[in-house]
C-alpha cells in the first residue's frame, strides 16, 4: 500500500464499517457528549469485550453521574459495580483516584489534550486519543492492536510497536482521517484482518495490501 492509496482504501473501510455496529465507546458518545462518561467508559473497555463493556458501563452510569460520585463509592463496591470487566480491581482503584487528579490538576475538568490526558490515573496513549477523538470530537489517533498490525500489514508503515505507529501515522495519515483511523481498523481488525488467520479471499483491501503482494511473488517464484 502507497501514500497515495490512503483514500481509496479508507472509502473501502468507510463502506465495511458501516456493515458492523459501532464499538463501545462510540455508542456512548451516541448517547452522551459527555467526555467523563467517554473516558470512564474507555477506561473500563481495555482488555474487555465491547459487549461486557457496554453492560458494564451501562450499570454504572446509573450511579455515577459526574466525577465526584466516584469518589463516594468504596473500592468493593464499584469492583462490584464493574464486574466482569478485565483487571476489575485495578481499574476501580483507578476510577476512584480520578475525582482528586482532576481536582488538583485541571480544577475538575475533564483535559482534551492527549498530553494531559495521560498524566490521569490508568490513562495511556491509546485511552487518551480515544477520548480526544470520540470525547472532545478533535482530530487524534487511537493506535491498538488492530490499528498497528493492519497499518503494517498493509504495507502503508514499517513499525515495531504502537507508539512508533502512532508517530508515523501523525506524518502520513491525512487529518481528515485521524478520527476515523481507529474504528474503522478495529472493526475491520476483528471480522477480516484477523491477526492469525486473515480472510484475505473476502478482504476488499487484497489489491492494495502488502502481505498479499508478497504472498503472490512467492508463489510466482516457485518451481513446478
Amino acid at each position: 500500500m502507497k501514500r497515495s492509496d490512503i483514500p481509496a482504501v479508507n472509502r473501502l473501510l468507510a463502506r465495511e464499517y458501516a456493515k458492523h455496529r459501532a464499538p463501545v465507546v462510540e455508542l456512548v458518545q451516541a448517547q452522551t457528549r459527555d467526555p467523563f462518561k467517554v473516558l470512564v467508559a474507555t477506561i473500563l473497555s481495555a482488555r474487555t469485550k465491547d459487549q461486557t463493556t457496554t453492560e458494564v458501563s451501562r450499570r454504572l452510569f446509573r450511579t455515577v453521574r459526574e466525577p465526584r460520585d466516584l469518589a463516594r463509592i468504596p473500592q468493593r463496591k464499584l469492583e462490584k459495580l464493574i464486574l466482569p470487566i478485565g483487571f476489575f480491581r485495578t481499574k476501580a482503584r483507578h476510577l476512584r483516584q480520578l475525582p482528586k487528579a482532576l481536582d488538583e490538576q485541571f480544577g475538575g475538568r475533564i483535559p482534551d489534550t492527549v498530553e494531559e490526558l495521560c498524566e490521569l490515573p490508568g490513562v495511556g496513549r491509546k485511552t487518551a486519543n480515544l477520548v480526544v477523538s470520540v470525547g472532545f470530537d478533535k482530530p487524534a489517533i487511537c493506535v491498538d492492536v488492530h490499528v498497528h498490525r493492519i497499518s503494517n500489514r498493509l504495507g502503508l508503515l514499517a513499525t515495531r510497536t504502537p507508539f512508533e505507529t502512532e508517530m508515523a501515522l501523525r506524518r502520513i495519515l491525512p487529518v481528515r482521517y485521524w478520527k476515523t483511523w481507529n474504528r474503522y481498523l478495529v472493526s475491520y481488525g476483528q471480522r477480516t484482518c484477523l491477526p492469525l488467520n486473515p480472510r484475505c479471499d473476502v478482504c476488499p483491501l487484497y489489491r492494495y495490501c502488502e502481505r498479499v503482494a508478497v504472498k503472490t511473488k512467492h508463489m510466482r517464484g516457485a518451481g513446478p
